[in-house]
């Protein structure tokens, strides 16, 4: 394994839900531990699953692998680390500030901005030298720091004095209020971060067109803030030896080779390890330490054998929306799961039984004009561009705030509107609009991945709640557009997923999320299931097993409706192939 040799201090593993990061990041972990160096293994995932992988809890403290000498593991809560961050703000302050100051800066700290900065803040601790870090060779992260938040914390320095005089407009820098005092250790953390000697980031991906063009986006993002040295894994190939006799299988290696040929060049140049797809799940220390050897084949064999299920196809949620006449519909879920492709086959089916419909996206890397070949007389196609729309935002906040200030505060306003928060802000005006359009259409929605998607609620919830400040109390009538998204007759929340452990945990907590916004998701879509498309292949036939559990605690647990698509051997391209999508499901 390349991404193995002389391995630094630290490994950054990175990459979409579902591609099978925490599973390397477990399998590398190990296999270093076994080689008697001692490790700690450090989840920064929100849906962390490393606990359920070692089969015991480890939480938000150093935890002992009592099978594996040498090894312990971490889970960084990063709700947690919010609270304890708000807290250190706005704790000296609680009794020295009137009320309405304090809980002003608390609205400040309540989004999602500050639940990663604090996130970041927990583990630059364990990028610095000092005692507590000194007993591990290796310190193994599963998921790396974004850019978005590197990016913040690359900032200069003088915002601080810029925002507590009032000056700078709304953005995502107050959260970065309380780290002043720790600036240098910050920087120090960075610095780490960006030299090869001491870090390496582990881009992995699945070998699919899509997902291959979004690692490489996140390889572009972060060696644009000088952490260039990567590492690709192209998690679960499928073996020449699974494919013989079953032709989804041929099909879909034949997909994976296309795919694996077109590389772009920024993932090509990187050193490269493929690993190929496993017939048994990922959950505990024999798993783990068969990830990286070859798999004999199973045999086919009766015992293979499936019983037939009638899953409910995604046509059932379509027909129950296509009854309303209008309305927005918001398709959410982690990146890879293919939420362009079912907003796309929503809208197609609605926009087929003569309804109108605007399919539009928040997703900067969406690529609905590659899905869409062909067209139907009442469906429209749209895209908020961030790029344009932050353009447009900045634009008018100079022209506005900074007509009134003199050229060193313009160029203070010019660095804080260059916050990436900025382009959330601007990104919800144009959200805003699109909402309003739902009163006499149906609004589909494919939006960015649920880190972008959550920092856009944190911005309607915001504007929701100043409003009822300035409004609430006149006794004026007034809809923001989170009333809209919390009325279940106007708005419709549809999660997608894979029938895979760790989409599915992240599809909850993100639900979850929704939740505590006033927001229940209407329905689940199961995407790309195997169970559901007949393979023949026995691996296909055993991850078709694996599958079920999943599908069941989505139907029984997680979700009051939801549909299973299968997984097809063409990828569904046009308007005839988005029309398939819905038709019922067969199972095995």
């Amino acid at each position: 394994m390349h991404f193995l040799d002389a391995p630094p201090r630290y490994l950054f593993f990175t990459g979409k839900g579902g591609v099978g990061k925490t599973s390397i990041a477990c399998a590398t972990a190990v296999r270093l531990a076994d080689a008697g160096l001692p490790v700690l293994l450090v989840s920064t995932d929100p849906a962390s699953n490393v606990g359920q992988v070692f089969g015991l809890a480890i939480g938000n403290r150093v935890t002992p692998i009592p099978s594996v000498p040498g090894l312990a593991a971490l889970e960084i809560d990063p709700q947690a680390a919010a609270q304890a961050y708000r807290e250190r703000i706005v704790g000296p302050v609680r009794d020295v500030l009137p009320a309405s100051a304090v809980q002003h800066i608390e609205e400040q700290l309540s989004g999602a901005c500050t639940t990663e900065i604090a996130a970041f803040d927990e583990f630059t601790a364990l990028l610095t030298a000092g005692p507590h870090t000194a007993t591990w060779r290796h310190i193994v992260f599963d998921t790396a720091p974004t850019g978005h938040t590197i990016r913040l914390l690359q900032l200069p320095g003088a915002w601080n004095d810029f925002l507590s005089s009032g000056k700078g407009d709304a953005s995502c820098l107050g959260p970065l209020a309380g780290l002043d005092k720790q600036r240098e250790q910050y920087r120090a953390a960075v610095a780490v971060l960006a030299d090869p000697t001491q870090s390496r980031m582990v881009l992995v991906s699945r070998p699919e067109r899509a997902a291959l063009a979004e690692v490489a986006r996140t390889h572009a993002e972060l060696a644009a803030i000088g952490l260039s040295h990567s590492c690709l894994v192209v998690n679960g190939v499928l073996p020449d030896a699974a494919v013989a006799g079953d032709p989804l299988a041929v099909a879909l290696q034949a997909r994976e080779t296309a795919a694996l040929a077109a590389l772009p060049p920024t993932l090509a140049a990187l050193p490269q390890d493929r690993i190929a797809l496993k017939s048994f799940n990922l959950v505990g220390l024999s798993a783990l330490r068969a990830l990286f050897a070859p798999e004999v084949p199973p045999a086919a064999t009766d015992d293979l054998a499936l019983p037939v299920t009638d899953f409910p196809p995604l046509s059932r949620l379509t027909d129950e929306l296509a009854a309303a006449g209008h309305g927005l519909l918001m398709v959410m879920g982690k990146g890879g799961v293919g939420k362009t492709t079912l907003a796309a086959a929503i809208a197609v089916r609605l926009a087929a039984a003569g309804l109108r419909v605007n399919l539009t996206t928040s997703d900067p890397a969406a690529h609905l004009g590659d899905m869409l070949v062909g067209t139907l007389p009442t469906l429209t196609v749209s895209r908020i561009d961030p790029r344009l729309e932050t353009a447009r935002y900045r634009d008018e906040v100079m022209a506005s705030r900074g007509a009134h200030l003199d050229a060193a505060g313009r160029a203070l306003l010019a660095e804080d509107l260059r916050s990436p928060c900025t382009e959330e802000i601007a990104v919800f005006q144009a959200f805003s609009r699109v909402i309003r359009e739902a009163g006499k259409q149906f609004v589909v929605m494919d939006t960015a991945p649920t880190g972008h998607t959550l920092l856009l609620l944190d911005a309607t919830g915001a504007y929701h709640r100043e409003t009822s400040r300035q409004l609430g109390g006149k006794g004026l009538h007034f809809t923001t557009p989170m009333m809209q998204l919390q009325d279940p007759a106007q708005t419709k929340v549809v999660l997608v997923t894979l029938a895979q452990t760790t989409p599915v945990l992240e599809a909850a907590e993100l639900q979850a999320d929704l939740r505590r916004a006033g927001i229940t998701p209407w329905a689940w879509v199961v995407n790309n299931s195997v169970a559901a498309s007949n393979p023949r292949a026995p691996l296909l036939r055993l991850r078709a097993r694996h599958e079920r559990p999943e599908i069941a605690a989505v139907a029984m647990r997680h979700a009051s409706r939801y549909a299973v698509v299968p997984l097809l051997a063409v990828e569904p391209r046009g308007v005839a192939a988005l029309l398939a999508l819905s038709a019922p499901a067969s199972g095995v």
